[in-house]
């Protein structure tokens, strides 16, 4: 059975890391990157076998592949501190990793959750993400907000999901989106892209109907109506940054 090592990046994040240790105690190696945490996350961290190493913080891209790299072995999945894995996930992954794979990456669907709530609809499952991959031939791509890892070669899908418990309430979603509105108006104005008064209008609006009609988020009640709503305004915020940053330039 091949070896796998485990990356994950925290900060403050002691509300959530002893239950995603908990799920990967079977992995033969596992790599903490902190930012600097000011509670008890590395006091929890201590109390498992674990290497941890202390860093300034780089960007979520830069940080998650400076975990990676200090992992020891050939397959690495990544997850962060709000993720755990199911015994049924676990398996799966132990079986493909010890058949000599031809993919050199696995896609992982993510169940997430809302105030502990799962959330089926408004686009929000089955949220594949490239997760487990072969150390040698994945990486972060290295961008400011919602980063992706980039494998050479075949990347397959697996067919259990791991537990994403996201946003705890609707004050946990604004703190955050506050901070990931910052990012991704800052990494368009990188990429040269220029406000329009079209994208205040209509964007927000969009991203409601897209996540609350299209993608049926009407079905989840109140939950998809409130979520719609939610990313509507991180959608109004993003693109009001990107004016600012424009102004100020």
């Amino acid at each position: 059975m091949e070896k796998i090592s485990v990356a994950i990046i925290t900060k403050n994040e002691e509300r959530n890391i002893r239950a995603c240790l908990e799920s990967i105690r079977w992995a033969d190696d596992v790599v903490v990157v902190d930012s600097g945490s000011t509670d008890q996350t590395l006091k929890i961290c201590r109390e498992y076998p674990v290497r941890i190493f202390v860093e300034e913080w780089k960007g979520f891209a830069r940080q998650k592949n400076s975990a990676i790299a200090k992992t020891h072995n050939e397959w690495v999945l990544s997850l962060d501190a709000d993720e755990r894995i199911p015994l049924e996930l676990k398996e799966e992954i132990e079986k493909e990793t010890s058949q000599d794979p031809v993919s050199n990456g696995y896609f992982i669907a993510r169940k997430n959750y809302f105030a502990g709530r799962w959330i089926r609809y408004c686009g929000w499952f089955p949220d594949y993400n490239l997760r487990l991959f072969r150390k040698s031939s994945g990486r972060f791509q290295e961008r400011a907000v919602h980063e992706r890892v980039q494998v050479e070669g075949k990347a397959e899908r697996l067919r259990n999901f791991l537990i994403h418990e996201t946003y705890q309430s609707v004050g946990d979603f604004l703190q955050r989106m506050d901070r990931y509105s910052t990012l991704a108006a800052r990494e368009m104005r990188q990429e040269g892209k220029q406000f329009r008064v079209f994208d205040l209008l209509f964007r927000p609006p969009f991203t409601f109907v897209q996540m609350y009609l299209i993608r049926l988020g009407f079905l989840e009640g109140y939950w998809g109506f409130l979520l719609s709503g939610l990313y509507s305004f991180y959608t109004f915020a993003k693109y009001s940054k990107l004016r600012e940053l424009q102004e100020r330039r």
